[in-house]
């Protein structure tokens, strides 16, 4: 195991935590049928963010060509070290996804929640960006997501997601394991800009806090001060987070909850898999581990509906 022991746990409660508060975000901006007619009632994202329908969507090539626009775009941008403007795609990015999720908690108990959330996203992207602390990014992880997610999801179908799946977990072992970028691009987001997408946990070994333990018994502050000790940072990216509860998200509005919820089952024991197999100094890319739980929760999710189907009431 890479991480210690209740590193790993953290981790995995903070991920299956972004993936339910993504799939009540996601169903929050879901149609919703009239009782009477029968009609979608669509339900809006803020920020005139609202994404066409599936039927006039994207199609799968032009998706995959925005992401590898945008892929491109950091992998210059980190490259030629635009710092300020990087820091401004964040702030932006952090404001326009908390204020979906957080209009979606607040829209049936707030007039004009979609304004007055941006009093809380603007004042944490700040401290996210510009005045960062372990504490503020984490819990800001958790609904940033979830937000992200809900435009993505009424865009893209279950076959399209799952093609774009195997084909980002692909992306993920060439770029991890063939040149290293996504290293590099994490290495440069957390030294240069001092920002990092996903979640980040910072630790020390036990010989490393005996050390410090130590030395504030002997209450030798200048000796603490001065001292350099090795830190440890468990990290998991946001396209390992964020895509899951795509994939759930599709597949909720598609077939309902209960595939939405094995999906976050088999992408969840995906990363413990793999955050049980991994060792000590080295990467590895999370995707590839997450898209086959995914793929083997969608069969068995197929499968239940096929018996459920043939012998009524079983399920």
């Amino acid at each position: 195991m890479k991480h210690k022991l209740t590193i790993t746990l953290v981790l995995l409660t903070m991920f299956l935590i972004t993936q339910v508060i993504g799939l009540y975000i996601v169903n929050s901006y879901s149609p919703i049928i009239d009782p009477e007619t029968g009609a979608e009632i669509p339900q809006e994202l803020p920020y005139g963010l609202q994404p066409p329908e599936v039927e006039a969507g994207p199609s799968l090539i032009s998706l995959i060509i925005a992401f590898v626009i945008a892929i491109s775009l950091v992998m210059i941008l980190s490259k030629y070290k635009f710092r300020f403007l990087i820091r401004a795609w964040f702030f932006v990015v952090v404001v326009m996804a908390l204020g979906i999720s957080l209009n979606a908690i607040f829209k049936n108990v707030i007039p004009y929640s979609y304004l007055v959330v941006l009093a809380l996203a603007i004042p944490f992207a700040i401290f996210k960006i510009y005045r960062p602390n372990i504490f503020v990014h984490n819990f800001t992880e958790l609904l940033i997501y979830p937000g992200i997610a809900a435009v993505f999801v009424p865009i893209l179908s279950p076959l399209t997601i799952i093609i774009l799946l195997i084909l980002i977990s692909f992306y993920d072992m060439w770029a991890v394991w063939h040149t290293g970028v996504m290293q590099k691009m994490a290495k440069f987001q957390m030294e240069e800009l001092n920002i990092f997408g996903g979640f980040l946990i910072p630790y020390v070994s036990k010989k490393v806090r005996s050390q410090i333990k130590k030395l504030k018994m002997q209450k030798s502050k200048k000796k603490l001060k001065g001292r350099k000790f090795k830190i440890s940072l468990a990290i998991l990216g946001g396209g390992d987070i964020v895509f899951p509860i795509i994939t759930a998200g599709v597949f909720l509005r598609a077939f309902g909850i209960y595939p939405a919820l094995l999906i976050i089952a088999g992408a969840f024991l995906g990363l413990a898999y793999l955050f049980w197999r991994s060792e000590k100094g080295k990467s590895y890319p999370a995707m590839p581990f997450i898209t086959s739980g995914i793929l083997i929760a969608i069969i068995i999710s197929r499968i239940f509906d096929k018996i459920s189907y043939i012998i009524p009431g079983l399920i």
